[in-house]
């Protein structure tokens, strides 16, 4: 089927603003079901079209679909200013109402797209619009839990620096080619997405004078480290109750948004806003980060059926909207709801809920003698709290803090920084705590959300506290499956703040998210446990001050103690999975 591209329609907006949209119109009928994408990184950005997590719009035209781009306020060729996340409810309802007023739309309006793309999904639905389905991939409906900061309330600083950079560098372009523009403010910020490493290790973290001079709201969002009524405002996540539209949700084990992903699934099945929306979410995730969806990594390769172009996402896509914006009820016929790449096994499979049913959330005990510090040491993994009384030491100094070693990092996989990366070279460091179980003789599946719950004091009024779970190989690979972070300031609530009293012991649980891993025979599980994850996450200080505030000269070490005992059982749950 042929088609044709009608370019920059200026779409307006309800203050006037026009947003720069182009159209792809298939041959055929004179209306079409219609299938709208709004992004910040530019429409004509060649390479979206073909962005493994997301369809193929050649796909999608030839089976009879229209597809829209816009490119998103203050951004590219549309008008207004671009503030992240703060018009895109209303711009994105103002886009649907004018599709449905196009003589090509047939009134079937569905979305798609990744990350950010998902972002303007997610806020079009909460506000009303006549929409029939979405296709969030790698995206999040809670932007304080990520990008911005975290599960556990530590700013993501890798993830917001890196993207804040960028979008920097696209707004001083945009304005150069206006005729206006710093070029020094555009080469300041080449440097900073070039050479990134200097300025990420940069205190303060709020002190970033080319960011600060593009984007106003850099400290804005500096300015709101607890969860507080700014993030509230802005989180689809607290208002599933609003959303009447099925998802198909697509995600990443090592993508920076997965626990998101998972979240999102469970909680619009309960508690969305239709029998359409609670029945018809969809859940697909492979071995993928959030930039590389091919499942190949230096450290370990997951096969080729591991890839998205394998793993065919676009059929995926057309299937879901034949369904919801055809009407074709046998559409989805075959499939099931949840579909997800076992790691270990390298297998998919499919599955009819989340978490899976059956699931048992099986506790290992931390134990060692006190000296649990490196690889080396004594810590270990068993199956009942400690008999004995023990603590496992260690300084935290922010100035030596652990490295990220891949994992949830928005950076290329190739260059061995996202994904399933080797950890030994930060379990040889004094710093890290390493427990492990046996080598195992027998396969455990770890499919579902993990927690750590761990018994802590520290010498300081604030301190972070990190796990890390990992697959230990027979030839020694220490493989990164996930991992989480609290910081002990957040440890009763993400929005109300809480000192800790030096020395005091606490009960502390670190959400580390989700994955799905067969532990195979002749491997070991591995946990880590430590006060830092460098740059993935910024820096505690340690003074219990503003973090993003704070100089190098300001901070202070930490003696930071994991007690396990009888009376402190300190405990890594795992969600297995016995069939």
């Amino acid at each position: 089927m042929g088609f044709r591209v009608e370019k920059d329609i200026m779409v307006p907006m309800r203050d006037g603003i026009g947003l720069a949209t182009d159209v792809w119109l298939p041959d055929g009928p004179a209306s079409a079901p219609t299938l709208l994408v709004r992004l910040p990184y530019g429409k004509d950005t060649i390479g979206l079209y073909g962005y493994a997590v997301a369809p193929s719009v050649f796909a999608l035209v030839e089976a009879g679909y229209a597809v829209v781009y816009q490119d998103c306020r203050g951004t590219f060729r549309s008008g207004g200013e671009f503030t992240p996340m703060v018009n895109e409810a209303r711009d994105g309802a103002d886009t649907v109402a004018w599709l449905l007023g196009q003589p090509w739309c047939d009134g079937n309006i569905g979305t798609f797209g990744a990350s950010y793309l998902g972002f303007v999904q997610w806020a079009t639905a909460s506000a009303g619009a006549d929409l029939k389905a979405i296709a969030p991939a790698v995206t999040t409906t809670d932007y304080y839990s990520t990008p911005w900061y975290s599960e556990g309330g530590a700013l993501s600083l890798h993830a917001i620096h890196s993207w804040t950079t960028l979008m920097a560098m696209a707004d001083v372009q945009r304005a150069m080619g206006a005729g206006g523009g710093d070029p020094q403010a555009l080469m300041d910020l080449m440097g900073m997405a070039i050479q990134p490493e200097t300025h990420l290790a940069a205190l303060p973290v709020r002190v970033r004078p080319p960011l600060e001079k593009q984007f106003p709201w850099w400290a804005e969002i500096l300015d709101h480290p607890a969860r507080d009524q700014y993030w509230q405002d802005l989180s689809v996540a607290d208002h599933f109750d609003e959303i009447t539209v099925p998802a198909l949700n697509i995600g990443g084990w090592f993508d920076i948004f997965v626990n998101s992903t998972v979240r999102t699934f469970t909680g619009l099945k309960q508690r969305g806003g239709s029998e359409q929306a609670r029945e018809g979410q969809r859940l697909i995730i492979g071995p993928w980060d959030h930039l590389n969806s091919t499942g190949s990594y230096p450290d370990r390769q997951f096969g080729m059926l591991a890839d998205a172009l394998t793993a065919d996402i676009t059929g995926a896509h057309q299937r879901f909207f034949d369904r919801w914006l055809r009407g074709q009820a046998d559409a989805l016929a075959g499939s099931a709801p949840v579909r997800i790449f076992v790691m270990g096994i390298d297998q998919w499979r499919d599955e009819q809920d989340w978490p899976l049913p059956g699931t048992s959330y099986d506790a290992y005990y931390l134990h060692s003698s006190g000296r649990a510090n490196t690889a080396a040491g004594d810590g270990e993994l068993i199956a009942e709290p400690a008999a004995d009384e023990h603590a496992d030491i260690y300084l935290y100094d922010p100035l030596r803090p652990v490295p990220t070693l891949g994992g949830r990092v928005m950076s290329p996989s190739t260059a061995n920084a996202a994904g399933a990366v080797d950890q030994r070279r930060v379990e040889a460091r004094d710093d890290v705590l390493c427990y492990s179980t046996p080598v195992l003789d027998q396969p455990v599946e770890v499919t579902g959300h993990v927690s750590l719950t761990l018994f802590v004091s520290s010498s300081a009024r604030d301190t972070d506290f990190t796990g890390k779970l990992v697959d230990v190989f027979p030839d020694g690979r220490a493989i990164f499956l996930t991992d989480g972070i609290l910081r002990a300031r957040y440890h009763r609530s993400l929005a109300e703040p809480a000192l800790l009293t030096p020395e005091q012991v606490y009960e502390i649980t670190v959400d580390m998210s989700v994955t799905s891993n067969v532990f195979l025979p002749g491997h070991r599980i591995r946990l880590e446990v430590s006060s830092s994850n460098f740059p993935r996450f910024d820096r505690n200080c340690n003074t219990g001050g503003a973090i993003a505030e704070t100089s190098e000269a300001g901070v202070q070490v930490a003696v930071n103690r994991v007690l396990h005992s009888p009376a402190h059982p300190s405990r890594l749950v795992l969600p297995v999975i016995n069939r």
